[in-house]
This record gives C-alpha cells, sequence and structure tokens, in this order.
C-alpha cells in the first residue's frame, strides 16, 4: 500500500514474438500518487489531475470511484494509488496509467489500466476477479482487446494482465493474444518505489531526462522499425462507443 506519494523507478519492455521479432527496452519513472491528489508543480516533473479520468479538471479518483461502482467493487475499496507518467516541461503522454485499488487490509482487488492512444483516443480495461477476491502476485486475469492501440496490431484477440505489488516493489505484465489465441506480444513494467520528495524527483529527471517526449519518441520509432520490416498496418478504425469495458466474467451490477 502507497500511503504516500511515490517515485516509480522502472523498466518498460517490449517484445513482439511474430510475424518477426521487434524486442525494446527502457528505463522510465512514474508518479505514485494516493488518491485524491493534489496538483504538483515542479520544473523536474508535474502532475495535473485534468491529464486523467474524465479529463475535465475534475479529480479522477472520482472517475475511478465510479467505474468501481458500476462493477460493485467500490464498498471494499480502501485507497485507490495512481501510477501515471508526469508532465515534463508542460508536455504529457501517457500510454497507460494504473489505478490499483486496495482494500482496508492492503490487498490488491481491482486494477484501473487507463489507456491512451496517439490519436488522442481513451480506453480503460478493469482488471479484478469475477467474485471479487484479491487479486494475487500469480493470478492472470484476461479482457478482450476492444481499444486500438498501435497501428501494426489488430483490433481482435484478448489481453492477459498480471500485477505483483509486495513491499517497495511493483511489476505490471500485460501479454497480447491475437485472434487465434497466439501470445503475440509480451510487455512489461518493473521497478521500485521511493519516498517522492524534490530530491528524488530531481534524481528520477536527471536519470531519465524528459522522460515523457523520450516515450512519444520511441513509440514513433519503434513504428518506424515495423514499417520497414514490412510489418502489416492496420488502419484507425472506429472507436467502440464503450469507454471502459472488463476482464472476463467481471460484469457490472
Amino acid at each position: 500500500m502507497v500511503a504516500a506519494a511515490q517515485i516509480f523507478t522502472a523498466k518498460v519492455m517490449h517484445k513482439r514474438l511474430f510475424p518477426k521479432e521487434n524486442h525494446f527496452a527502457y528505463g522510465v519513472y512514474y508518479l505514485a500518487l494516493p488518491l485524491p491528489a493534489q496538483p504538483l508543480r515542479s520544473i523536474w516533473g508535474s502532475f495535473d489531475p485534468a491529464d486523467l479520468g474524465r479529463r475535465d479538471g475534475s479529480d479522477p479518483h472520482d472517475w475511478a470511484r465510479a467505474i468501481l461502482s458500476d462493477y460493485g467493487i467500490n464498498e471494499m475499496i480502501k485507497n485507490i494509488t495512481l501510477i501515471t507518467m508526469p508532465r515534463i516541461l508542460g508536455y504529457i503522454f501517457n500510454p497507460v496509467s494504473f489505478y490499483l485499488c486496495m482494500d482496508e487490509n492492503g490487498a490488491l482487488r481491482a486494477v484501473l489500466c487507463e489507456v491512451h492512444n496517439t490519436f488522442g483516443e481513451q480506453h480503460s480495461y478493469l482488471c479484478a476477479h469475477a467474485d471479487r477476491s484479491p487479486i494475487a502476485a500469480d493470478a492472470w486475469l484476461a479482457a478482450e482487446k476492444i481499444f486500438h492501440v498501435s497501428p501494426f496490431l489488430d483490433r481482435s484477440g484478448s489481453y492477459l494482465f498480471r500485477f505483483d505489488m509486495r513491499d517497495d516493489k511493483l511489476g505490471i505484465w500485460i501479454d497480447y493474444h491475437d485472434a487465434a489465441a497466439e501470445r503475440q506480444l509480451l510487455t512489461s513494467l518493473i521497478g521500485k518505489l521511493e519516498p517522492l520528495d524534490r530530491s528524488s524527483l530531481r534524481r528520477a529527471f536527471w536519470r531519465h531526462p524528459l522522460v515523457t517526449l523520450k516515450a512519444i519518441t520511441l513509440i514513433h520509432w519503434q513504428a518506424m522499425k515495423l514499417f520497414f520490416k514490412g510489418i502489416r498496418y492496420f488502419c484507425l478504425p472506429k472507436q467502440h462507443a464503450e469507454t471502459v469495458s472488463a476482464t472476463h466474467n467481471l460484469n457490472k451490477m
């Protein structure tokens, strides 16, 4: 459980298995913020609640709580910790932010994954067991893929999510399986948490300078590599009207 604001320093890994292999990994840092969270203003990285959730200036805490309530999970959730990239020099791009939802005993009950693509669209996957039981570190949760992220992956198939949070360590794994149920893409975000203060934020900035600009630049660089490898390009489809979906067998109340 994150009781106070933290810095999450981690390594992102992507590995595409077919039709041609492509692998990359790089260092990043995130803010780990108990919600609701006040805006953070710093030259080393900032947080604006308006960047997430409803993106209307309201705190994403209320937005997340409303989704948890729709699925009958809200009452058992005591604390929500947001894992999100900071704004750097006024620029923000968050490929995915994670809302870790814990009960009064600190057990992880749900994770809301808020995904943004480079086309300005947003979709969220709610990960939880159908019986709302705690999410163990070795548990995989499956969800249908219904949001277009990479133009080099079809909008079909499914995701498998896994979350492991203990002490000062956090690991997140998301595997993509295509429409034929073949595992095609492996992704992970693994790192350590430390208290957030001016000193730790400054160290993270210099360790991984311009992190959000780095993320968007590497996304386009990897896309260029895939293009020249001859990987099929999928045009942007019309987004589904539903902006929140859940793991298999987790139904709205």
